[in-house]
C-alpha cells in the first residue's frame, strides 16, 4: 500500500506540475488530486522541492525510454535515427496534453543555475545531447559533439515554438536544417 500511495502522490504531482506549472501547483492541490493529506505527502516527500525532483527524475526516465524506443522503432541506421528524432518529437507535440518540455519549463520557473531543479533539467539535456552525439559518431562524424549541439538546439527550438503556437510546423523546418547539417558534416569527411 505504501508504494501505491507514494506512486499516487508522484503521479498526481507530475500531472499537475506539467499541466499547471510547478510554482502554480500547491501542496493542497496535489494531496486533493491524490486523495490523501499533507501529512502523508510529507512522509514520502519531506518538501515540495523533493517532490519536484522526484517528478523530474521520473519524467527523465519515462521520456528517455519512450523516446529511444520510438527512434529505434522508426530507423535502423544512425543517420536515419538522427532524422527520426524530429518525427518522434512531432508525434509527442501532437499529444493533446502537450504543454512543452517539463525540463525547459522547470528552468524558466527555477532560473538560478545552482538550484537542484535547474540542475536536473540541465542534466536531462546533457544526456539528450550525448545520445545525439553517439548517433553522430556512429555515422562517422568526427565533430559529433558539434552536430549534437546543433540538433539539440533545433529540437529545443521546435518544442518552444510548438508550445507558443500549436501546429507551428517547426519540426518540418528543423528536420530540413538537420538534414543540411548532417550532410555537410558527412561531406566534410566527418
Amino acid at each position: 500500500m505504501a508504494k501505491n500511495l507514494h506512486q499516487r502522490l508522484l503521479d498526481a504531482a507530475s500531472e499537475l506540475f506539467y499541466s499547471q506549472g510547478i510554482q502554480a501547483t500547491g501542496i493542497e492541490a496535489i494531496v486533493k488530486h491524490a486523495g490523501t493529506n499533507k501529512m502523508t505527502l510529507y512522509k514520502y516527500f519531506p518538501s515540495k522541492q523533493d517532490l519536484v525532483i522526484a517528478f523530474l527524475r521520473k519524467r527523465d526516465t519515462d521520456f528517455t525510454q519512450w523516446f529511444v524506443e520510438n527512434i529505434n522503432h522508426k530507423a535502423d541506421l544512425p543517420k536515419d535515427k538522427l532524422l527520426a528524432i524530429f518525427e518522434v518529437i512531432e508525434e509527442w507535440m501532437a499529444i493533446p496534453a502537450f504543454r512543452g518540455c517539463a525540463f525547459i519549463n522547470a528552468t524558466t520557473e527555477f532560473p538560478l543555475e545552482a538550484n537542484p531543479v535547474h540542475q536536473l533539467s540541465t542534466e536531462f539535456y546533457d544526456k539528450f545531447k550525448n545520445y545525439i552525439s553517439g548517433l553522430a559518431a556512429e555515422c562517422g562524424i568526427a565533430q559529433a559533439d558539434n552536430l549534437a549541439m546543433q540538433i539539440t538546439l533545433l529540437v529545443e527550438g521546435c518544442i518552444v515554438s510548438e508550445q507558443m503556437k500549436h501546429h507551428s510546423g517547426s519540426t518540418h523546418h528543423a528536420r530540413q536544417a538537420a538534414t543540411i547539417l548532417i550532410d555537410t558534416y558527412l561531406q566534410q569527411g566527418g
